[in-house]
């Protein structure tokens, strides 16, 4: 159980990362159509169920900022509560202003956990870098993306 109360599947064991699941990684961020740059093992924590990786996150880090990324849950185990259980974890886990940038159908789903939508224009430089390309493609695209920021949750 986490510090927000919230269980594991039995059977699945939450860890960090190791050098040999760069691969799986990279295999479930590229099926998910997510941005596959900037995939440093290092900085993932993984889900596993008898020794295959089903989900997985990222908490990067940048000048003075985190954001969280490249949350991928296999399809077979979509829907079983991983998603939740990897984001409250790495919110968990960061230790500086988190951000994340996502496709705008997920904006409610990052919003139950104290995430809220902010302009582009007011974001730290090195996210504003690092967000351009989705803004580029809101504009160019019929796919929307959200920019938000963890803010935590009111009780």
């Amino acid at each position: 159980m986490n510090q927000l109360g919230v269980s594991l599947l039995p059977g699945c064991v939450l860890r960090p990362a190791k050098v040999e699941d760069i691969w799986a990684i990279r295999k479930l961020v590229l099926g998910a159509k997510l941005e596959p740059t900037q995939l440093r093992w290092q900085q993932f924590w993984t889900i596993e169920y008898q020794g295959k990786i089903v989900a997985c996150g990222q908490l990067r880090s940048f000048l003075g900022v985190q954001e969280l990324g490249s949350l991928v849950v296999a399809p077979a185990w979509q829907g079983k509560g991983l998603a939740s259980y990897l984001t409250r974890h790495l919110i968990e886990q960061a230790t500086q202003p988190l951000y994340l940038e996502c496709m705008s159908g997920l904006v409610p789903f990052y919003r139950q956990f104290g995430f809220v939508e902010v302009s582009w224009k007011s974001l730290p430089q090195p996210l504003k870098i690092k967000f351009a390309l989705g803004q580029v493609a809101s504009k160019l695209l019929p796919v929307r993306f959200a920019v938000m920021q963890y803010q935590g949750i009111s009780k």
